[in-house]
């Protein structure tokens, strides 16, 4: 499919989804946000990709937030729905889905493009990257996760503080509190994201599924995170990859995964 506000590429079992309106810093219309709901519906159903790599077009922005001018107008049901719409369609199914997703942060991330690199499983920034949720200083508050993302990464003083200053911080800040797992030169950002994810292709592809699924349940109200590990550790052993893996293991070899 082709897409209008979306880039797609294809680096062996990596693929690219590059938010392509570096004229408008990347933010997020409507009609991106349906774009990147196809996106990764099809990156995750797809046996050819092995994982996801996010990223905006240019250096000088991630995605620097929605497009406030689709918000004119609206009244509560309708704000309502704008951020259901865009939690359950995209940030969501970005969080809960099979296959892993790295965030390559080239440059602003705020607001909505801060709650877009949160959704994603891993974080890399550029050092000239900053980030921020700045809603309060239009009369909202982060409406795609951001309350909520952001306090399980940076904690619940780091998110009140940044949240209710709307103040940005750097990509060295992101890195001191949790926010980002790396921070590297503009020219590194895209080869250590590469990186993180060629290393995890390595791993067995439905034992990586049920990582993402059981971290996430630490973190889901009224889930038994515990539980979920048990049910997904049991789901590994109806697996051809257990077996390999252990064939691998006792034969003193690097196993062959491929996903059964």
């Amino acid at each position: 499919m082709s897409f209008q506000n979306l880039l797609i590429e294809h680096k062996d079992r990596i693929q690219y989804i590059i938010i392509n309106r570096e004229s408008k810093l990347n933010a997020l219309n409507n009609a991106a946000i349906a774009e990147l709901h196809t996106a990764f519906y099809e990156a995750f159903h797809n046996p050819g990709v092995g994982g996801i790599i996010v990223t905006g077009a240019g250096q000088k922005a991630f995605v620097a937030g929605a497009d406030i001018s689709e918000f004119a107008g609206a009244n509560a049901a309708a704000g309502g729905e704008i951020a259901r719409q865009g939690q359950t369609k995209v940030f969501d199914q970005i969080e809960n889905g099979s296959k892993p997703v790295i965030a390559a942060i080239n440059g602003f991330a705020l607001g909505g493009g801060l709650e877009l690199a949160m959704a994603c499983h891993i974080r890399v920034a550029a050092e000239t990257a900053k980030m921020g949720l700045p809603e309060v200083t239009l009369g909202l508050i982060p409406g795609y996760g951001g309350t909520q993302r952001l306090t399980q990464l940076a904690g619940k003083g780091k998110a009140m503080e940044m949240i209710m200053t709307a103040d940005m911080i750097t990509a060295a800040e992101a890195l001191q509190c949790g926010l980002v797992n790396h921070v590297v030169s503009q020219d590194e950002l895209l080869p250590k994201a590469e990186e993180i994810l060629n290393k995890i292709l390595l791993r067995a592809p439905l034992a990586v599924a049920s990582a993402i699924t059981a971290v996430n349940a630490a973190t889901k109200a009224g889930v038994n995170g515990f539980e979920t590990e048990i049910e997904e550790f049991s789901k590994c052993f109806a697996t051809k990859d257990l077996e390999e893996g252990i064939a691998a293991f006792l034969e003193k070899r690097k196993p062959v995964f491929k996903g059964k």
